[in-house]
């Protein structure tokens, strides 16, 4: 239906992805071990360039990108989506986006984000991982948690403190490799199936070379990230509630109960009826969030806001809604439906929980 708002090349753009994603993604993808990063499913988008369509590319693109992707393999959509993440602030600074960018694109490094802590989550501006003064710049100490790609990525933009007490203006984004001294971590097993991991800072040296950005400007960076990538995690939630309305439009059109497909049960056919309307507004609803963010246009947050809350509730909706339609078989481990069912709850907390986008949008409200 949204087909409208896409030119011809855009779709066919986006059917190409989505073949691409189900014949050479997903069967790297199944091959791999969940909560590990999959070094050769990055092969596979570095070689078919779709990594290099992270750098830059426009917000729309990234979108459609990200929806086709999860539209047909979650796995790759989420290792794609994680590279942009850790790897966009290093644009920041020409030689470290010299070093890291052509890696990262190819898919030979892995790149990670890591801003969460055990006591700052939303509230970044509180995090308190100390860079302390030392000769020739800083020692990081301190820990960082539910760091996706780690401990296995190859470089880290880590967010620390530079000026205790300062908040949000005491902080500095750093590029850091793996191999630096001082330097460990483990993995955590979570619910959803993509690689997360703790990271642990004893006293690892960093110097005025891996500072990205500014020194207690790293704020902005995180910000600056965050906000071109929300809406492309409403796109990753369009992409997995399509995947469920497909799957439970197609089950209800076969399966057969009290004499009839389920199809023709109004309880069955007004839960998928609901589930389209849902998923058709969150799709519109990230476009123009994405266009708002190319086009520079001042209401950028509020609709960036608007599209992950809208998208990723819709998509948690419309998993479960699927789920019930499907009945016992659903719940199987290895179920397409189970996987999105792990899948689809994360998304409501990282990169700004639900609760923090209401209030994104009930302050712009009052600007």
């Amino acid at each position: 239906m949204a087909s409208f708002a896409l030119d011809p090349e855009q779709l066919k753009w986006c059917a190409q992805v989505r073949d691409w994603a189900a014949e050479r993604l997903r069967p790297l993808a199944e091959a791999g071990e969940p909560g590990r990063v999959n070094r050769p499913l990055l092969a596979a988008l570095g070689e078919l360039g779709l990594l290099a369509r992270l750098f830059p590319g426009t917000a729309l693109e990234l979108c459609l990108l990200r929806e086709s992707l999860a539209r047909e393999c979650t796995e790759a959509e989420t290792a794609l989506a994680l590279q942009g993440l850790g790897a966009h602030p290093l644009l920041e600074s020409p030689e470290l986006a010299a070093r890291w960018i052509p890696r990262v694109v190819s898919g030979e490094a892995v790149a990670a984000f890591a801003l969460t802590e055990p006591g700052a989550g939303s509230d970044a501006a509180a995090l308190e991982l100390a860079a302390e003064p030392a000769p020739g710049g800083w020692r990081l100490t301190g820990e960082k948690c539910w760091i996706s790609n780690a401990p296995e990525a190859d470089v880290y933009t880590v967010f620390a403190r530079t000026t205790p007490g300062a908040g949000a203006r005491g902080v500095t984004a750093f590029a850091v490799p793996a191999d630096r001294p001082g330097l460990g971590g483990e993995r955590l097993d979570m619910l959803s199936p993509h690689p997360i991991g703790r990271l642990r800072f004893d006293a690892v040296p960093v110097g005025e070379q891996d500072v990205i950005g500014e020194v207690d400007r790293g704020f902005r960076v995180a910000m600056t990230t965050l906000n071109r990538f929300r809406p492309s995690v409403g796109a990753f939630a369009v992409g997995m509630a399509q995947a469920a309305l497909d799957a439970a439009a197609a089950h209800a059109a076969s399966r057969t109960a009290f004499g009839a497909p389920l199809k023709e049960l109004q309880a069955v056919s007004h839960t998928l009826a609901e589930m389209a309307t849902r998923t058709e507004a969150a799709r519109l609803l990230v476009y123009a969030a994405a266009e708002a963010y190319d086009s520079g246009a001042a209401w950028t947050a509020r609709s960036s806001a608007m599209a992950k809350l809208f998208a990723t509730e819709t998509a948690q909706y419309a998993v479960d809604a699927a789920v019930q339609i499907h009945g016992a078989r659903a719940l199987e481990r290895g179920h397409l439906l189970e996987h999105l069912y792990r899948e689809v709850r994360a998304p409501r907390i990282y990169e700004g929980a639900t609760e923090v986008q209401r209030s994104i949008i009930a302050k712009e409200l009052f600007a």
